[in-house]
């Protein structure tokens, strides 16, 4: 029956697979020693066929052709490689002989009739699927013409001499020594293949990287390959019965034996990653080492019913990744030490400062007003001086206070509704005179009708100022900064727009980034702490929107904010679907730096 499996959807002129290429190639060789079989038996008949045709006996020289003319078409078709009509011709051939029989003497279980049954059992053989189910089709009818004959009383073309025994007799016994010898060359084919691969899975296993383990379904270890040597460091006869188990940690031998009763009684696949001692003579030490073991427990599975079933073990060595592992856990916890205690220091000097700065602007503004007796004209200017470095250096320490607010998830967001465009005048008036001192004009383009937003005012207000004092300040002289605010689908976008200097791919992708400046260095001509984005970028975060760069270097640079109109958690239902008509260009999306600067 193996060989029905095997052969049964191959075709003849088709190449063999790699892992049936054995008993493809016997097949073949089976058809063309079966059609000089033929070939020989006919031949050898043929004389005797034809000194009984002269003494009027005509059956045994029409086998004996129907045999010659059948196995030479047979292996005319093997030589031209068409296998599968090959063997289609010899069970035709032995079909064929078997109805001249059968229509000579119409009686049942005649010699015809059992050659006519041998015709279904070569090709369950050596045929494809398609000639097995035509064979077993030719042979009913055979089958249903001679018992119609025989209820009909059809009488006998010939009656039974002494020749048509002998020669039905001799075409059945030619027939069964054919089914005999493919037989015995097709089961010997698939024995060799058997054993061939039995060694090739044997070499596999013994040759793989991982160690590989077969428990029997009463636990106990049959057999460990030769890599479980390398991986324990002790032969394999020291690993059997119990052995194994107690290598295992005495800390994992729990998940050790519960993940092989889920495959054992259980037949379910589990992995587990457990401590083994590793025995290591070339180091004399009375403490055992532990390696760590990746072990892949996979049940052989035949009948469901079963209460246990076989288990096979893969092992690997798995003590590199989890050293690695280890060492990112702790470089990581180191860094996110390091950052905390950043923010910590950025908080705590941001505080230490803040105080005595307030008293450097207040008593300058007091001497800059003549609170504290008339100053000359160069003393008023050096007060002047004084309190606008006061300023900013209050504004560093806040945007430093922020940063750390916001890298330490403790920036606190208050959502309320109000109008977007009722908070631009007051922003527009913060930059002014800034703007009118470098003469740069500053526009802006407001939808009408836009809805109430749900978002921190103050934030926001934060975050225009942030934008439209980046633009004045990279602007040239008698520039322009332009602020666009539109609803654009289930956000409102805050756009920044200047004709300023610009800004190069490279330092695109960098934007958000704290401490960044495009023009680093000491030779920079603007001045700037960097964390003027950083925050922006943290603020919009914390609001669940979106930060967007498009410049180009000495054409200019648009910054756009979106805000979720609904707040940070925006509902699809509760937000109208808003079809936009136009779209303008964009600029590529880069890839910002992902930080966490969520609030928890």
């Amino acid at each position: 029956m193996a060989s029905i499996v095997q052969f049964g959807a191959r075709r003849g002129s088709a190449p063999a697979k790699a892992g049936s290429a054995r008993p493809e190639m016997q097949r073949r060789k089976t058809i063309a020693e079966n059609a000089f079989m033929l070939i020989a038996a006919s031949a050898v008949a043929m004389p005797f066929a034809i000194w009984l045709l002269v003494t009027q006996a005509a059956l045994p020289f029409i086998i004996a052709c129907a045999g010659l003319v059948g196995g030479m078409v047979s292996l005319s078709l093997h030589q031209r490689h068409r296998f599968d009509e090959a063997a289609l011709a010899q069970v035709s051939t032995l079909m064929g002989a078997g109805l001249i029989l059968t229509l000579l003497d119409v009686r049942l279980g005649d010699s015809g009739l059992a050659l006519t049954l041998m015709g279904p059992v070569l090709a369950a053989l050596l045929a494809t699927r398609p000639i097995r189910r035509l064979s077993w089709i030719a042979t009913a009818a055979i089958i249903l013409m001679s018992t119609l004959a025989s209820m009909l009383g059809v009488p006998a073309a010939s009656t039974f001499t002494q020749p048509a025994i002998a020669t039905g007799a001799i075409a059945f016994a030619l027939a069964v020594a054919m089914i005999i010898h493919t037989t015995h060359h097709i089961n010997a084919a698939f024995v060799v293949q058997d054993k061939a691969q039995v060694n090739a899975y044997r070499h596999l296993v013994e040759h793989v990287q991982d160690a590989v383990l077969r428990y029997s379904s009463d636990g106990e270890l049959l057999f460990a390959s030769r890599s479980a040597e390398k991986l324990l460091g002790c032969p394999r006869y020291q690993v059997q019965g119990t052995a194994l188990a107690e290598r295992v940690h005495v800390l994992d031998r729990p998940l050790y034996m519960t993940a092989f009763a889920d495959a054992n009684m259980a037949g379910k696949n589990r992995t587990i990653e457990v401590r083994m001692r590793h025995d290591d003579d070339a180091v004399a030490s009375t403490i055992p080492v532990f390696i760590w073991v990746e072990v892949r427990f996979s049940p052989v599975v035949e009948d469901a019913a079963e209460a246990r079933h076989e288990v096979i073990a893969m092992l690997r060595d798995v003590t590199e990744r989890k050293d690695a592992d280890a060492s990112k856990t702790a470089a990581h916890r180191a860094a996110e030490e390091a950052s905390q205690a950043k923010s910590r220091f950025l908080a705590t000097i941001g505080h230490e400062l803040r105080t005595p700065l307030n008293a450097v602007v207040g008593f300058s503004e007091m001497m800059a007003s003549g609170i504290g007796g008339e100053l000359s004209s160069t003393h008023k200017e050096y007060a002047g001086l004084i309190q606008q470095s006061g300023r900013h250096l209050l504004d560093v320490v806040g945007m430093l206070l922020d940063m750390s607010r916001i890298e330490a998830g403790k920036f606190e967001i208050e959502p309320s509704r109000f109008q977007p465009d009722e908070i631009i005048p007051a922003c527009l008036a913060m930059i002014e005179t800034t703007a009118q001192n470098k003469k740069v004009a500053l526009a802006t383009e407001i939808e009408p009708n836009l809805p109430e937003i749900m978002a921190d005012e103050r934030a926001c207000r934060q975050i225009l100022l942030n934008l439209l004092s980046n633009a004045v300040k990279f602007s040239h002289a008698d520039g322009a900064v332009t602020l666009t605010v539109k609803r654009q689908g289930q956000s409102i976008s805050f756009s920044v727009r200047d004709n300023g200097i610009g800004m190069a791919p490279m330092a695109l992708e960098r934007i958000g980034e704290p401490f960044f400046q495009a023009q680093d260095g000491l030779t920079r001509q603007y001045e700037g702490t960097g964390l003027g984005l950083s925050i922006v970028k943290g603020l919009v975060e914390l609001h669940g929107g979106a930060l967007r760069a498009m410049s180009e270097i000495g054409m200019g640079t648009t910054m756009t904010v979106l805000l979720p109109i609904n707040g940070p958690a925006t509902k699809m239902a509760d937000t109208a679907t808003v079809l936009p008509l136009h779209r303008e260009p964009v600029a590529p999306k880069t890839s910002w730096q992902n930080e966490k600067r969520k609030a928890q």
